[in-house]
């Protein structure tokens, strides 16, 4: 038994060794003229408004590294002026490390579910989402992400189905649903076969079926900023969106919903997806991850600031799972600089941090199971009836 642990222990050395060798530098930029208050606790009262924003494949590292980049190491961050703070479990139903469906699944429907399913259930069933009750409840809802529209984490508010690869069915699944914005990529799941980019096995376009249904389509910023339809269908690329040249931006696509969605009297439920710091993590690719978690920040402090002035909305920032095993240490070459390790170029099992602000904020902090942020929000929000299983 000795010599067995010895082995095992000998190949945990050299499997960390390897680790260790992936590595890169980045500069900590000097702190300038930064907003370091907290923002002010709310008074508790009713909510109006939900805004969910899910950092994909965030954890606290993703965070700290896009703070000592962006702002330097006495700066903050708009996500790390929120008042409350709280620290997410993320494990799914039949494993400890959780993907984008599974974890998404747990918020949307306060149910664990097996990795890559999306709002469907071991046993086949599928759930009721927090969104589908918004729309019940004659709120209105809308989802934006920077990766395709029909991937795993905006899919799971507002479609069901078995495997998460089956993004043509989503997107067909979103023409019923009553969702009012949908903004990001994938224009490809949209659009028949015979046209460049499509990823589809048919003729159909859905494109113009949303634009009979009464949605206004847009390609580009400018359009998306001149649009003056209360429904909108936004696909800015054939796939994801770019990351290095990004247009909208996901802060100008969490304010055009929010133009949107603030129209309806009784109020809306918003899902925002930084999608691709997730990306960086599976490339453990530094730059890539400060690059989206500024994109991030950017949205973040958009909803922040329709919820200051509105006093009725609740905004919760999360992430899904932490994506690369991200850590950092002083670089050998300088103080002004980290050296950025990964374990993985998958998922990890880290709990992952939260964050709110906005009435009953302070619920949200201590631990939580990922399934009970979704049965929060529905207490609090006054959603009947959640969890709830669709027969």
């Amino acid at each position: 038994m000795k010599k067995t642990l010895v082995l095992i222990a000998s190949i945990f050395l050299i499997n960390c060794q390897m680790i260790a060798q992936k590595s890169e530098t980045i500069a900590v930029i000097e702190s300038k003229n930064v907003n370091q208050a907290k923002l002010p606790l709310v008074e508790d009262g009713p909510i109006k408004n939900v805004i969910l924003i899910i950092g994909d494949g965030t954890g606290l590292a993703q965070i700290t590294t896009g703070q000592y980049s962006l702002v330097g190491a006495d700066g903050f961050l708009t996500l790390q002026r929120m008042p409350v703070t709280g620290i997410v479990r993320t494990h799914a139903a039949n494993t400890l490390i959780t993907d984008s469906a599974a974890g998404a699944t747990a918020y949307s429907c306060g149910k664990k579910t097996d990795n890559g399913k999306v709002a469907w259930l071991p046993d086949g069933r599928s759930c009721k989402t927090l969104l589908e009750i918004a729309e019940e409840l004659g709120k209105s809802t809308g989802l934006v992400a920077t990766s395709t529209i029909t991937h795993a984490t905006p899919a799971s508010f507002a479609a069901h189905v078995e495997s998460r690869g089956m993004q043509t069915t989503i997107a067909e699944q979103y023409l019923d649903s009553g969702v009012e914005v949908f903004l990001g990529g994938g224009k490809e799941f949209f659009i028949p076969q015979d046209q460049e980019g499509s990823s589809r096995k048919d003729d159909r376009n859905l494109v113009e079926e949303f634009k009979a249904s009464g949605y206004g389509y847009v390609e580009n910023v400018q359009e998306m900023k001149e649009n003056d339809a209360d429904r909108i269908l936004g696909l800015f690329a054939d796939k994801g969106m770019p990351s290095e040249v990004r247009t909208p931006t996901l802060s100008e696509m969490t304010d055009k919903a929010l133009e949107i969605l603030s129209a309806n009297e009784e109020g809306f439920f918003l899902m925002v997806e930084a999608s691709q710091i997730d990306w960086g993590g599976h490339e453990n690719n530094a730059e890539y991850v400060i690059r989206e978690v500024k994109d991030l920040d950017a949205a973040v402090k958009t909803a922040l600031d329709f919820a200051q002035e509105d006093g009725e909305t609740l905004v919760i920032v999360t992430a899904d799972h932490e994506t690369g095993g991200m850590t950092f240490q002083k670089s050998p070459s300088g103080t002004k600089e980290l050296e950025i390790f990964w374990t993985t170029d998958y998922h990890t099992g880290i709990p992952t941090p939260l964050m709110a602000y906005g009435p009953h904020a302070m619920r949200f902090s201590g631990w939580h199971d990922n399934t009970a942020i979704g049965i929060l929000i529905a207490e609090l929000a006054g959603y009947p009836g959640f969890p709830a299983i669709l027969e």
